[in-house]
């Protein structure tokens, strides 16, 4: 007999830890290869981790809603046959300095008590306090950091920052206080909720914690500035009533409106580079590739948001084929950590619930959203060489919302423009 480490799989870039949410087999159940073991969840996605080998199930080393980190092992399985080699260790040679500078932080780190971070008159944010806890950071380094978020408060950019330069710059020393002074009991500030026999008290899944937590930051983030501008779609509409039965086909897939706003928005991106960019505390990213994101609500009602990377190389058919993929598979529960990672722009289409136009929020660190209102039959002046009439067209409105930090008003509104001028520009015989 040997055992086999089971380790918690690389799940995708910027992926560095999952959340165990259900263990599906128990120890001493017989394990298949490749059958799943467990499911996780990381920050985006939901997963499942399956067994390389065949064996038994002989020892969970973590339990339902621990935090592991990618490279951790986290059971045990016994195989029949030779040995079997977990995934090596790699050993870095380190040099003697270095390991001298690693050994006195670990004797710190065990000696100092954890820093009690209600103690400041300043706002931390809990996910600023876990990362602060976690570096060994004390109260008066927290509290020296320049924060470039909402009235000057500290974000995880600027934690991540400081933590990435902390080598370089004159360590903060915490000095001890004789004798901190006597606080008050603090006084909730939440605003009192009647609840009657009547009502029911649920509380957020983890999803829906975490978009809470994404949408509240990224509006105290960015500055959002929204434009808008009303499109005559009338020759898309047209053009996809004559083509979608040939098209689903030869091709096996339904044409929907989506691939056809997204062709345009990764053109738009094309003419403005400005928006296909991200914010690193003080810092402008420019993206080179054109990834965009594709806000999918999920069937618990739920969001996600797959990514089509590279999407300015999509012709329509592939665009087609990348949209209804990343769909089918968000619904379905089946999407990868990597299917989430990577974006630089996003769009969500409102309009399928009938909303005609809204005020989205960014998705962070990108710089812009689009949302796509529903198309509509209205009434509308038609302008002719023989003069003006009322005519019925199919119109939509596009919304977008874009960062007045580094986005101005021209950009911002130059961008949405120009993709209202390529819809409108659609030519009604295009093949396809």
């Amino acid at each position: 007999m040997a055992k086999f480490e089971l380790k918690l799989p690389k799940m995708g870039e910027s992926v560095a830890e999952a959340t165990v949410t259900n263990w599906l087999k128990k120890v001493g159940d017989k394990i298949e290869m490749d059958e799943a073991v467990l499911e996780i969840a990381t920050d985006k996605v939901d997963s499942e981790v399956p067994s390389e080998v065949a064996g038994t199930l002989v020892e969970i080393l973590f339990n339902t809603d621990d935090v592991v980190q990618v490279g951790q092992t986290i059971a045990i399985i016994e195989t029949e046959g030779g040995a079997v080699a977990s995934t090596p260790e790699v050993k870095a040679e380190v040099p003697v300095a270095v390991t001298e500078v690693a050994k006195a932080v670990e004797v710190a780190k065990e000696t100092v008590a954890p820093a009690d971070f209600s103690a400041s008159d300043k706002f931390f944010s809990p996910l600023v306090k876990n990362i602060a806890k976690e570096e060994g950071i004390s109260l008066a380094e927290l509290e020296s950091i320049a924060g470039s978020g909402k009235d000057g408060r500290v974000n995880k950019e600027d934690l991540l920052n400081y933590i990435k330069n902390r080598g370089s710059q004159p360590a903060v020393v915490a000095t001890p206080a004789a004798a901190p002074k006597a606080k008050p009991a603090p006084v909730a500030q939440s605003v009192p909720v009647s609840v009657n026999g009547g009502d029911e008290i649920v509380e957020m899944d983890r999803m829906r914690k975490l978009i809470s937590g994404y949408m509240v930051a990224s509006v105290q983030t960015s500055a959002h500035v929204q434009s808008f501008i009303e499109v005559d779609v009338t020759n898309i509409v047209k053009w996809r009533d004559k083509v979608k039965n040939a098209f689903e086909k030869r091709e096996g897939e339904k044409l929907t409106f989506t691939p056809i706003f997204m062709e345009a928005v990764a053109k738009a991106l094309k003419d403005f580079p400005g928006m296909n960019i991200s914010v690193d505390g003080e810092f402008i990213i420019k993206r080179k590739n054109i990834n965009l994101g594709m806000a999918a609500a999920l069937p618990n009602g739920n969001l996600i948001v797959p990514v089509i990377k590279n999407a300015d190389q999509l012709n329509l058919v592939g665009m087609a084929k990348a949209v209804n993929d990343l769909g089918n598979r968000a619904k379905a529960g089946k999407l990868k950590p990597d299917d989430t990672q990577g974006g630089t722009y996003t769009v969500t289409n409102v309009g399928t619930f009938g909303s005609v136009f809204g005020t989205p929020i960014i998705n962070q660190p990108q710089v812009g959203i689009l949302a796509l209102g529903a198309i509509r039959k209205v009434p509308a002046v038609i302008e002719t060489p023989e003069g003006d009439f009322i005519g019925i067209r199919q119109k939509m409105f596009l919304s977008h919302s874009y960062d007045h930090r580094v986005v101005d008003g021209a950009l911002g509104g130059s961008f949405v423009k120009r993709v209202a001028d390529y819809l409108e520009a659609w030519d009604i015989n295009r093949d396809i």
